[in-house]
C-alpha cells in the first residue's frame, strides 16, 4: 500500500482532518493493532503481548474517512507501536523527507508556522511529524484538555478503520493457527480486497 505522494494529496487529508474533526494540519494517526495467533512451537515469549496473548502487530496510518493509506505488518507483539514505527518503511522516509509533506504553514491568529503532523496516542514518541496528547496530569490546563480531546477524537479515526476491517473480515476475530509468514500474506489478501471494494464503490457512486 502507497502512501500519498505529492503536497496536494496530503493537503487533502489535512482539509479532511480539519472539516470533520476541527483538527488542522493532520496527515493521517497512526496505531498498531494485535492479530492473535496461535505460538509457534518454541517461540517461547517471543510473540507475547500486554494483553497476556501471542499476536504480531498490524501498523496502520488512516485518514479522516477511516481509510488505510499505510500498513506494516507482521512484527512481534512484544513490540511497542513505537518500536514498530521506528523500525517501519514509513519512518524512514518521513524521516528523511522522503514523502513530499508540505512545509509549515500559518494557522489563523498564529505568528509561527506549523508542521503538518501525524496524530498518535502515548505509544509513540513526540517529534516534528508526530503529535500526541499531553500526558495525563490532574494540573493540565482547560486549552490542554481541550487540544488532547480533539486530538484523541481525531486520532481515533484509525481505531474505526481497525473496528471495520474486523467486522468485514471474520479471521481477525479468533486466534490464526496458521505459520506467521502465511499471516502476514492473508492480511495483505484482505487489504486489497478491502481497496477493490473501496474503489467499484466509487466507479458505481
Amino acid at each position: 500500500m502507497k502512501v500519498p505522494c505529492t503536497e496536494d494529496d496530503w493537503k487533502k487529508i489535512a482539509d479532511e482532518f480539519r472539516n470533520k474533526w476541527n483538527f488542522p494540519n493532520a496527515i493521517g494517526a497512526i496505531d498498531g493493532k494485535h492479530i492473535e495467533i496461535e505460538a509457534p512451537p518454541n517461540a517461547g515469549s517471543y510473540y507475547f503481548n500486554y494483553k497476556g496473548t501471542h499476536s504480531i502487530v498490524l501498523l496502520a496510518l488512516a485518514d479522516a474517512e477511516c481509510n488505510f493509506l499505510y500498513i506494516d505488518v507482521g512484527c512481534n507483539g512484544r513490540m511497542s507501536d513505537g518500536g514498530i514505527f521506528k523500525n517501519s518503511t514509513l519512518y524512514r522516509e518521513l524521516y528523511e523527507d522522503l514523502l513530499n509533506i508540505p512545509s509549515d504553514e500559518h494557522l489563523p491568529n498564529r505568528v509561527k508556522p506549523v508542521p503538518y503532523v501525524i496524530l498518535g496516542d502515548d505509544a509513540f514518541a513526540l517529534s516534528k511529524n508526530l503529535l500526541k496528547p499531553f500526558p495525563r496530569s490532574k494540573f493540565l490546563s482547560a486549552k490542554q484538555k481541550v487540544f488532547n480531546y480533539r486530538l484523541c477524537r481525531a486520532r481515533r479515526v484509525v481505531e474505526n478503520a481497525f473496528g471495520i476491517l474486523a467486522s468485514r473480515f471474520r479471521v481477525f476475530r479468533k486466534p490464526i493457527c496458521l505459520k506467521v509468514e502465511n499471516i502476514d500474506k492473508i492480511v495483505l489478501c484482505e487489504f486489497r480486497h478491502m481497496l477493490t471494494l473501496y474503489r467499484m464503490l466509487f466507479y458505481f457512486h
